[in-house]
């Protein structure tokens, strides 16, 4: 990844798309027209970031909720800290996992140091994917639980000021 500041160009273009693309016909070209590039341009900028680490995809994003699902159980793990990162980096791979974050114990109220989210139709859905990532960490896995999303009070990726 890029150690280097953003140049202008990149921040407009960060700007220009942090909302998403234009639905049009021509997005990019769209968007040149409000950085001041052509069509081509854009397109390479945006390769050039995608190569520095700066961005990592162009893609839709689903809403999950109007795919129907509902049951998102953000999954915390007690894992033994000699194995945390090897078992940390297979369950990130593991493909109902959308996040997936080492963070610090705080003891003795809190002693998970793994957590992962996971997305269901169901709570049954969650907890029989919690089962497979429970087996997946094995005896290195002291205690678990599923913190279930019961409102979503604001949803969005970073935003940057342009």
């Amino acid at each position: 990844m890029s150690e280097q500041p953003l140049s202008r160009i990149e921040r407009q273009l960060i700007a220009a798309t942090q909302h998403g693309l234009p639905l049009l016909e021509r997005p990019f070209e769209a968007v040149g027209a409000v950085v001041g590039l052509s069509e081509d341009e854009v397109i390479a900028q945006l390769a050039q970031m995608r190569a520095r680490g700066l961005i990592r995809r162009i893609a839709a994003v689903p809403n999950h909720y109007r795919l129907g699902y509902v049951a998102n159980g953000m999954t915390v793990w007690d894992v033994d800290d000699a194995q945390v990162d090897e078992l940390g980096a297979r369950i990130a791979a593991q493909p109902g996992v959308s996040h997936c974050y080492r963070r610090p114990r705080h003891l003795p109220a809190w002693p998970y140091n793994l957590f992962a989210m996971l997305h269901g139709r169901s709570r049954a859905e969650v907890a029989q994917q919690a089962e497979a990532l429970r087996a997946l960490l094995g005896p290195a896995c002291r205690g678990s639980d599923i913190l279930y999303s019961t409102a979503i009070l604001k949803k969005t990726g970073l935003r940057i000021k342009e």
